[in-house]
């Protein structure tokens, strides 16, 4: 049988010594499921250090926990701790209308073809999490001697796991090789299964977890089990594959069988991306993180600044598309020209100057940076500085956040909004200022990884203070949420819309509006929803406000066949708050829509056929 574990035996000794502090957490790569019992001293001294014997592998009730915790641990493929992969759930959404990378990406800028290295990695980290799964399903089927009741839920929880990764390759690639048995890696020469057959094998695993009496419906918030599968998971996960399939009715019963369970918003959005607060009634399937190197969460790596712990670089920024979305609090649409009239008339690059600072010559002068303000007063700038309030542009600007639907400063690090990080070890207020002139000396500018341009940078994942209770920026115990109860809801909404049930789905739609603090549909003028086309573009905004940074919305797009709209239309790119594109996009065609079956892998089983508009 395939080894499926390897065990680090540094970092097993490390986890050990924080089990009384996290109990049991899925995200380490060496976790033990159960008692304390399973951080045993013997289990250091099997006869390799690095891996579980294969005539050993699933001989033992430890044995048996360590191979369903292999299949929980692919879930972390993909994560990269001294840099970005692009691979990690949240760095999807680079490819949506909320986040942006910084330096473009292949897929966004037209230059991708199928021997790109990231179609190749996610199939086969996605294909090494199935395996161990199907290793798991034959060992806990015909070797493990664990008591019947365990194995039977841990036979639910892997069937799971190997629906979701299964998922995810049917999001992307719409029909691959469909595998349920344990093979070598020379075995994997299958044919392409149809989309809908992938589905189906997905339905069928998710059926059956549901049916085991030995798997909870629901783990009570805070357990300290969190992060294992539950029903209620697995009626969520099969909602969304019904969503896929466009049936409805049985999405809603799913839906509503997570609700029945016990699911249910936590009351402070802003609140709930906390550690204090990652195992409330709103999660419902979430990646565990420790605060530990190599178990934790890279976010504050990704998202964060040079002024938040750590000294993070800024990979993923914020879209000024995606933050125009957010409407007004009173639920009235967001209009540039409300605050500074003709401003959404002028040309993106000429409205710079509404984002410069007060008294930037001086402030520059003062702290011996005069070439801050030169550069700004170029001549091939073509700013104008009649525009310009020396004493007042910040307070102009500021006007156009304020009285915005709270989930936007909740994510997003807004211009001359502040910011608690680190200055030389202590914790400091910064503010986010253009153009950046001094964090130090009394200025406290907040700095990014790319001074000489000025973005929208993400709050949401990223910690607050110069010493949160992390040892890295690539080591955050903010577990993440894959699945909450706000998506569902969403989901639900839009199974209700397309059904023509509007009262229903606006309701749907309510619950989570109601909890953002944002004007209700249909609870003024601005807010009455027209029709269903009406309620189906609130619906999927709504979605995109509320699970930003959640790596939710890019399979949106993709299922919804917007992303060409979504993404490319009008003045796409990379851009600066003012619309200043930075790097511009450039739609491919709708390619885009379906992953490319790798090169790589199409040499390899040359049976594999290749998706539509895809060339070499």
């Amino acid at each position: 049988m395939k080894k499926i574990l390897n065990i680090e035996k540094q970092r097993l000794s490390a986890y050990c010594k924080q089990y009384n502090k996290y109990m049991w957490r899925i995200s380490a790569l060496a976790i033990l499921l159960g008692t304390m019992g399973s951080c045993k001293k013997d289990l250091l001294d099997i006869s390799s250090n690095t891996q579980v014997p294969e005539d050993k592998m699933w001989t033992t009730d430890n044995y048996t926990d360590l191979g369903v915790n292999g299949v929980y641990q692919a879930l972390r493929f993909g994560y990269a701790t001294g840099g970005t992969n692009n691979r990690e759930l949240y760095q999807y959404d680079r490819l949506s209308n909320t986040l942006i990378p910084r330096g473009g990406d292949p897929l966004l800028n037209a230059s991708t073809n199928t021997s790109n290295s990231l179609f190749a990695d996610v199939w086969r980290e996605l294909y090494e999490s199935v395996h161990r799964a199907n290793d798991a399903i034959y060992g806990l089927t015909n070797i493990s001697p664990s008591a019947p009741e365990k194995k039977a839920r841990l036979l639910a929880e892997v069937k799971f796991l190997r629906a979701f990764y299964y998922y995810r390759l049917n999001q992307l690639y719409r029909g691959v090789p469909l595998y349920d048995t344990p093979i070598n890696y020379n075995e994997a020469t299958k044919p392409r299964n149809t989309e809908k057959e992938v589905w189906d094998f997905i339905l069928k695993d998710l059926t059956e977890s549901i049916a085991e009496a030995n798997l909870p419906a629901k783990l009570p918030a805070g357990s300290k089990d969190f992060g294992r599968i539950t029903k209620s998971a697995a009626y969520a996960l099969r909602g969304k594959v019904y969503m896929y399939l466009q049936d409805w009715d049985k999405a809603i019963a799913d839906f509503q069988a997570v609700k029945d369970a016990g699911h249910q918003l936590f009351p402070d959005y802003k609140a709930l991306f906390t550690a204090t607060n990652e195992k409330s009634d709103e999660m419902i399937f979430s990646i565990q993180n420790i605060a530990l190197d190599n178990f934790g969460s890279t976010t504050q790596f990704s998202f964060g600044s040079r002024s938040a712990f750590g000294s993070n670089w800024n990979t993923y920024m914020v879209s000024p598309d995606f933050v125009d979305l957010y409407e007004n609090k009173d639920g009235s649409k967001f209009s540039w020209d409300d605050v500074i009239p003709g401003y959404n008339a002028m040309a993106p690059d000429k409205r710079e100057i509404y984002f410069i600072r007060n008294n930037v010559q001086q402030v520059a002068e003062a702290n011996k940076k005069p070439s801050k303000y030169t550069d700004l007063i170029d001549p091939k700038r073509g700013l104008d500085f009649k525009l310009y309030l020396p004493n007042g542009n910040e307070e102009r600007l500021k006007k156009a956040y304020d009285n915005r639907d709270p989930r936007l400063s909740a994510n997003v690090i807004l211009p001359y909004s502040t910011f608690v990080g680190t200055n030389l070890g202590a914790d400091q207020t910064f503010t986010s200022r253009w153009p950046h002139i001094e964090e130090f000396n009394n200025v406290f500018d907040l700095r990014t990884d790319d001074q000489p341009r000025f973005f929208y940078i993400p709050r949401k994942f990223v910690y607050e203070g110069g010493k949160p209770s992390i040892p890295s920026r690539v080591a955050g115990d903010i577990d993440y949420p894959v699945i909450r109860y706000a998506d569902v809801l969403l989901l639900w909404a839009e199974a209700l819309n397309e059904k023509g049930q509007e009262a229903a789905a606006v309701a749907k739609v309510n619950e989570v509006r109601t909890r953002a603090g944002v004007g209700l549909l249909n609870s003024s003028a601005v807010t009455t929803v027209k029709d269903k086309a009406d309620l189906t573009s609130r619906i999927r905004n709504e979605r995109r406000r509320e699970l930003f940074g959640e790596g939710v919305i890019y399979f949106d797009e993709l299922r919804w066949k917007s992303l060409k709209d979504q993404v490319f239309s009008g003045n796409a790119g990379n851009k600066q708050p003012w619309g200043g594109i930075v790097d511009r996009y450039t739609y491919l065609g709708d390619q885009l829509l379906v992953w490319p079956i790798p090169e790589l892998e199409r040499q390899r089983n040359p049976s594999l056929t290749q998706n539509t508009g895809w060339n070499n």
